[in-house]
Parts: structure tokens; C-alpha cells; sequence
């Protein structure tokens, strides 16, 4: 298992790297990030959630086995609609808000094997894959945020901001 990196992490307001090889290390990285979300109750986790600055994400919003999908330099192609529901995030421990997102989205990305794969997600497999994209992009759920919604997060985001500084410092 891995390490979630909590905001203000700076790794994760970094956009990441395209992967370049799928090898033995990627397929060990792939099984630590299902291991470490499923410890933590997550339906999804990207790369840099757990240090690593590269283009992949895990994901299995349906908690169930045949559910587990793999992300590797995702691209989303298309979307559609629109979905204002509440999220939060493994790496902002605590903070939940309300979240525009597309109802729906068709994701180009390359598999486990290297194969390329689109995957055309609705509902909540659409937020998911768009909350992990995000991370790949160096964004976190509350920066899609209006002012307001965001000043209602504002203690708690810098009750984080504190918590990383007193770890960083120690």
C-alpha cells in the first residue's frame, strides 16, 4: 500500500507526466493504488495521489471485482449533460461540496496491456473518471467551485494547510 498525499501536497497542483512504458513497475504501482484505495474506502485514485506524477488512474465505482478499470494517459473525447452531486476526496480528508460535472463522457486511454480503449461513462463512473482526470491535471474537486461554495470550505481547507505544515516541519 501507499501513502494518500493530503492537500496542499504540491504534487498534487502538478500536472503529470505522460507514461511512456507499461512495465513491471507500472503493473506493481496499478496493484498498490487498488490496494491503498480500497484500505481507504475510495471509488477512485490517481498517480499523484500517491507521489507519482504520471498520467494513470484506478478506478471501480462499483466496489465489485468485474468493476475495476484502469486509466492510462486518459483523454476525454466527449460530454454531455450536466451533474451538480456531492464528492470528496481521498487527499482533502473531510471536505465534501457539491460538484458540477458531465452527466455523461467518452474517455480515450490505454489499458493494463497497452491496448487502446474508450470507455463511455454516465452517472456516477462519469464523475469518478472526471474527479481522477483532474488530479492528472493538477486540479482538486473544490476548484470547480464557485466563489461562495468555495468560501463555505475555506476553514476547512486551511485546517489541512496546517496539518502539511506541521508534518512538513517535523
Amino acid at each position: 500500500m501507499r501513502k494518500i498525499r493530503a492537500y496542499p501536497d504540491p504534487v498534487l497542483a502538478r500536472r503529470t507526466a505522460a507514461v511512456r512504458r507499461i512495465d513491471e513497475a507500472l503493473e506493481k504501482l496499478v496493484v498498490e493504488m487498488f490496494e491503498t484505495m480500497y484500505a481507504a474506502r475510495g471509488v477512485g485514485l490517481a498517480a499523484p495521489q500517491v507521489g507519482e506524477s504520471i498520467r494513470l488512474c484506478v478506478m471501480n465505482p462499483t466496489g465489485k471485482p468485474e468493476g475495476e478499470v484502469i486509466l492510462i494517459n486518459p483523454v476525454i473525447l466527449e460530454s454531455s449533460g450536466e451533474l451538480n452531486e456531492e464528492e470528496g476526496c481521498l487527499s482533502v480528508p473531510g471536505v465534501r461540496s457539491n460538484v458540477p460535472r458531465a452527466a455523461r463522457v467518452r474517455v480515450r486511454a490505454y489499458d493494463r496491456s497497452g491496448r487502446e480503449m474508450d470507455l463511455e461513462a454516465e452517472g456516477l463512473e462519469a464523475r469518478v473518471v472526471q474527479h481522477e482526470l483532474d488530479h492528472l491535471n493538477g486540479r482538486l474537486f473544490f476548484e470547480r467551485l464557485n466563489e461562495a461554495a468555495r468560501m463555505t470550505l475555506n476553514r476547512q481547507l486551511r485546517v489541512l494547510e496546517e496539518e502539511f505544515h506541521t508534518e512538513s516541519s517535523s
